[in-house]
């Protein structure tokens, strides 16, 4: 089969919530565009805030945004000063009320956007992307993944040629549709072109039914982690420990690379 659906999308409305949260009726196309403003202005605004997601939900006369962030200190400031400034700057942009709320990401090596934008900063910091990757994979792996595929594309080490690579650990089902899977493409600007890196996370199956609203997922998801304070567990939120995958036993191999010449 082709591996053209994003494993997102393939998701939604199963296991995965959807990321704006609102009825839109006869405005819904000025409603979308609001969306995708908010998101690349929060994205640009704290570029080195380590943001995962932006959630968006919506009532009558109000808007909340839930920024799911690595570090929530940079976003919040000293007494909530940033916050106070990101309310009001978005107010002016939509003209309507606002109200931030911020959630910590415990476990930021289980984020396929983190993991992809690390990589591309140390790209462009002029690590070797070999150690970038396998750095990555394996720090994912001993966090509590269950597997991890990377792949990157574009003029590798400034090659004239462009190609992709594979790196990948343990299993990424991305046709099993209870597999949480997380997904993200990021990209490094270097001196000789854009490297593009995509990134699958699977973090284990989901069984039953599960609630598909976003934040009352994340406040779950904060209990469990307070219950296993920082262990990896799978998506379950149960008290296991990390699963180990095929290249962290002892004496197991390394992850498998896959190289496709352009």
């Amino acid at each position: 089969m082709g591996q053209k659906a994003n494993p997102i999308g393939i998701r939604l409305g199963i296991i995965k919530g959807w990321d704006s949260n609102w009825y839109g009726g006869r405005h819904y196309a000025e409603k979308l565009v609001e969306d995708e403003q908010i998101r690349n202005y929060l994205m640009a605004r704290l570029s080195k805030g380590s943001i995962s997601k932006i959630i968006i939900e919506r009532t009558l006369k109000l808007i909340t945004v839930t920024i799911n962030t690595s570090r929530p200190g940079i976003i919040i400031g000293k007494g909530g000063k940033e916050v106070d400034k990101l309310r009001e700057e978005l107010k002016k942009i939509t003209k309507k009320e606002i109200q931030i709320n911020i959630f910590e990401i415990k476990r930021p090596e289980l984020d396929a956007r983190l993991v992809a934008e690390g990589i591309a900063r140390q790209i462009e910091g002029r690590i070797f992307y070999k150690r970038a990757i396998k750095n990555s994979i394996s720090t994912s792996m001993r966090m509590g993944a269950e597997g991890i595929k990377i792949r990157i594309g574009g003029r590798v080490e400034g090659a004239d040629i462009a190609r992709s690579e594979i790196y990948k650990e343990g299993r990424t089902p991305l046709h099993t549709l209870r597999s949480d899977i997380d997904y993200a493409i990021a990209e490094a600007h270097t001196t000789y072109g854009r490297i593009g890196i995509k990134v699958w996370i699977c973090r284990g199956e989901i069984y039953g039914k599960r609630d598909l609203s976003p934040n009352i997922g994340m406040m779950k998801e904060k209990k469990n982690l307070k219950f296993n304070k920082g262990e990896g567990g799978d998506s379950r939120g149960d008290s296991r420990g990390p699963r180990s995958g095929g290249g962290n036993r002892k004496g197991g191999p390394g992850p498998r690379r896959e190289r496709n010449e352009a």
